[in-house]
């Protein structure tokens, strides 16, 4: 029994670094144009190259989306663009739309096609046909349950690749309108402005003033504002049931949201694989507590399984705000040692409590005990964007280069 990929987010060259360093196997990416996150940081070509180099010189591979679903605008080019990206070196291409599929395999029919989320596979005769059209992987409908991917595991031998964490979009595999309708920014083409995220308020037209009885504040309600996907303590699960690949959301999110959570399912799928070496049930598999109270501490919409067990009940919903309180964020990156040179993220003192994220599930607490700027400069404070020479006791002695510090809010 193997232990399948974890595929991360890049939504930029220092995004995929990050998610390189905590441990992904593979990570995926947009370049200008054809990709579903129009407004991550994504990459031109020359930064398509730098990044499918540095990735397999650290035996990682590189997914390329190609998941808008286009109009016939969008296909001039194509033929040149999928060309390059396999002269680049791209490891996949993650295609939606079934011209798009069919063009790529004609233009580059040695380059290995995985079927995106937003095709929306739910059962296993639709997994076949996809099969029968030349996808070497599935990426399953997040409308699934366990029972549902393990009978189309057990109707198909292409690999399954399954998201397991990160936001959730409201409509069916994420074909929505509402941003098109509401900003003129289309979210199958990659421009989505996020209106489930936004507040409301509902009334009936013939009762002007008087408001549906929900849960608000003074913004409004969150109708549309679903929890986040957590499958962490699933995992075992998933392993039992022939996932091939793992995939983490975010080419949106920071830094420190991508690093943390990677983090975090590597140090479990690496656990997970002792326990089954070690003779142990993958059924019978418990991850120890530590694991969950490290994931609560990333992310600010709370965690819901979706359609794990059952349908999602309104209890997966946010209804009353937008986010809920965030007791951590990212105090810096780590980019030299020997002094410990750190990228700072979010404001920083001396005496602030902060947490080292090396490779094992549990942090490294350590206090600020004094800070300098390059030039020297002793300093008492550091503010984003800037770059100093940090002092901890205990002392980092063995940080390494591209890790998270984080600081924790609570109390502040």
């Amino acid at each position: 029994m193997k232990i399948p990929e974890l595929l991360a987010p890049a939504g930029n060259f220092d995004k995929m670094i990050t998610a390189i360093h905590y441990g992904a196997d593979a990570v995926y990416l947009g370049g200008e144009q054809y990709s579903l996150r129009a407004r991550a940081g994504n990459f031109n070509h020359a930064d398509i190259e730098r990044a499918i180099a540095y990735a397999h010189d650290h035996n990682v591979k590189v997914y390329i989306t190609v998941n808008i679903f286009a109009h016939n605008r969008d296909m001039e080019g194509l033929d040149d663009y999928l060309r390059f990206l396999r002269a680049a070196g791209a490891d996949a291409l993650i295609i939606a739309d079934p011209g798009i599929f069919h063009l790529a395999r004609r233009v580059v029919p040695d380059l290995p096609l995985h079927l995106s989320t937003q095709a929306n596979i739910t059962n296993f005769a639709a997994a076949a046909f996809w099969q029968a059209q030349g996808a070497k992987r599935l990426n399953l409908a997040r409308e699934l349950g366990l029972k549902e991917i393990r009978e189309i595991r057990q109707h198909t031998d292409v690999e399954l690749e399954i998201f397991v964490h990160g936001a959730l979009c409201i409509s069916y595999s994420g074909r929505c309108m509402l941003s098109n309708y509401f900003t003129g920014r289309d979210a199958n083409q990659g421009d989505c402005a996020h209106p489930c995220r936004y507040s409301y308020q509902l009334v009936e037209e013939k009762r002007p003033g008087q408001y549906f009885p929900v849960e608000e504040d003074e913004r409004g309600t969150y109708i549309f504002n679903s929890k986040d996907l957590c499958l962490l303590t699933r995992l075992p699960e998933l392993v039992a049931a022939g996932a091939d690949s793992i995939k983490i959301e975010g080419r949106m999110k920071t830094i420190g949201y991508v690093g943390s959570v990677i983090r975090v399912y590597r140090a479990a799928l690496d656990w997970i694989k002792m326990q089954i070496f070690s003779g142990h049930d993958p059924e019978k598999i418990v991850l120890p507590q530590s694991f969950s109270n490290e994931i609560k501490k990333i992310g600010t919409r709370g965690q819901t399984e979706n359609f794990f067990d059952a349908r999602p009940s309104n209890k997966g919903m946010l209804y009353d705000t937008i986010r809920t309180c965030q007791g951590y964020v990212p105090a810096g990156i780590v980019r030299s040692v020997n002094p410990l040179l750190l990228d700072v993220r979010n404001p920083i003192e001396c005496g602030d409590r902060l947490e080292y994220l090396g490779s094992s599930i549990e942090s490294l607490p350590c206090t600020v005990v004094a800070m300098q700027t390059q030039k020297g400069e002793s300093i008492s404070r550091a503010n984003p964007g800037t770059q100093i020479i940090l002092q901890t006791e205990p002392a980092l002695d063995k940080a390494t280069v591209h890790s998270l510090l984080r600081k924790n809010m609570e109390g502040l």
